[in-house]
């Protein structure tokens, strides 16, 4: 039972969870059973919740064995944050059970991770598995081509991606580093004929509305701004502020109308929550909300939040992102390019992934050319343009305009949706 239920939630499938729910019903002694729902339900939990669940499962696993009691520890680890903890637990646990597809469930924890060098060691350790589970194990090579996604190995990731799929059609790993590849790669519309035909085979699927949201911006590099919309809207919930906020903050950036915004008292309330602060790339996704609605006080003052914070990634990266925006915002490009230009390959430190913090890159690009530019933004857009098919989008942020069609975005009128 075990192993179904794992490849399932490893396809990110809309089984996972019923399976998961009756497994637990039918077995509710067995604690790897419970850690995984859990694992998969602990977004809406508390952290005292969190740990009477995991405490009562490691004590069931601990009775199963040694393997089981090391599986649930790591999702008691991962699941409270302790990402470097999570992360040096899984390498001695893969030592000692090679390819253990339970606790791959965990593998995030390498890229969750601030520290030098835990992306390199997951990476690594992907590789490792995967040659030990050999090239039939379709868990291990999406898992295997999502790490060559991140490392900028665009062709190779899709190579992989398509042996997969090939292997398992139903691979939501697969799928995902598949559309990151075509999203470096400008795909445009056969990208978003793949993800509507393969999120047709699943509406329940994990990533439903996450790979909506990646064809949202493959509609961007085609120009198809109307689409774009329309998914933000139709597709994507009161609770994806990240996505919505990155899908609208693209479209100020290249000129165009956004689709419905957040409630910026949400907004408000979501960072001033306990765990508002708690991880960087979420901050990060809340300040761009704030920026879509041109809510230059409140991007002030989170920027001397984040620059009080004694996390190295809050004080020098997300601070002075933040403050970009809202010299942005506040119609004072020159003084964002200044902040985001020196950052570089700090950027990183944001956390997410690649496609995610590009918009940091989009964000530069559009003040270079407000603030008199071009030629420094042609530049640095200059492998992208050339790189990707389709590219409307970039050719957008490269377009020069007037000063009364600039920065700063004017917050919409839709009424915010209640979904």
């Amino acid at each position: 039972m075990e192993r179904l239920v794992v490849r399932e939630v490893a396809a990110l499938s809309g089984r996972a969870l019923p399976l998961l729910r009756s497994w637990q019903a039918e077995q509710p002694e067995c604690g790897v059973a419970r850690a995984l729902l859990v694992l998969q339900t602990s977004g809406g939990m508390s952290d005292e919740a969190l740990k009477v669940e995991l405490v009562a499962a490691f004590e069931a696993a601990q009775a199963a064995g040694a393997r089981e009691a090391s599986v649930v520890y790591g999702i008691f680890l991962y699941t409270h944050r302790q990402y470097p903890l999570a992360a040096e637990h899984l390498l001695a646990h893969f030592a000692q059970w090679p390819g253990d597809e339970a606790a791959a469930l965990m593998l995030g924890a390498f890229s969750a991770c601030t520290g030098p060098g835990y992306r390199q060691r997951g990476d690594a350790l992907v590789e490792e598995q995967y040659a030990l589970a050999g090239p039939e194990s379709w868990p291990w090579a999406g898992w295997k081509a999502w790490t060559r996604v991140e490392q900028g190995r665009t062709e190779d990731a899709h190579q992989l991606a398509e042996h997969t799929l090939g292997l398992y059609p139903r691979s939501g790993v697969a799928a995902h580093a598949r559309t990151h590849a075509e999203h470096e790669q400008g795909a445009g519309t056969a990208a978003i004929a793949f993800l509507d035909g393969w999120l047709a085979g699943d509406p329940q699927a994990v990533q439903f509305r996450h790979l909506n949201w990646h064809a949202a911006l493959q509609s961007l590099s085609c120009g198809d701004f109307a689409d774009a919309r329309r998914r933000a809207d139709e597709v994507l919930t009161r609770a994806d502020v990240g996505m919505q906020a990155a899908t609208n903050w693209r479209l100020l950036l290249a000129g165009q109308a956004p689709a419905r915004l957040s409630d910026l008292t949400h907004v408000r309330e979501l960072l001033a929550a306990p765990g508002g602060m708690a991880e960087v790339f979420h901050t990060f996704n809340l300040a761009l909300a704030l920026a879509c609605e041109a809510a230059t006080d409140d991007l002030e003052a989170l920027a001397g939040r984040a620059g009080a914070d004694e996390r190295p990634e809050f004080r020098d990266v997300l601070a002075p992102v933040v403050q970009a925006l809202a010299w942005v915002t506040a119609g004072r490009p020159g003084r964002a390019v200044k902040l985001l230009a020196g950052l570089g390959g700090q950027v990183e430190a944001l956390g997410g992934v690649r496609v995610e913090r590009e918009i940091v890159q989009d964000t530069l690009a559009r003040a270079l050319i407000d603030a008199g530019d071009p030629a420094r933004a042609a530049a640095l857009l200059h492998e992208r343009v050339t790189a990707r098919r389709h590219h409307t989008y970039e050719d957008l942020l490269l377009t020069s305009r007037t000063p009364a069609t600039r920065m700063p975005a004017q917050p919409h009128s839709h009424p915010v949706p209640t979904r």
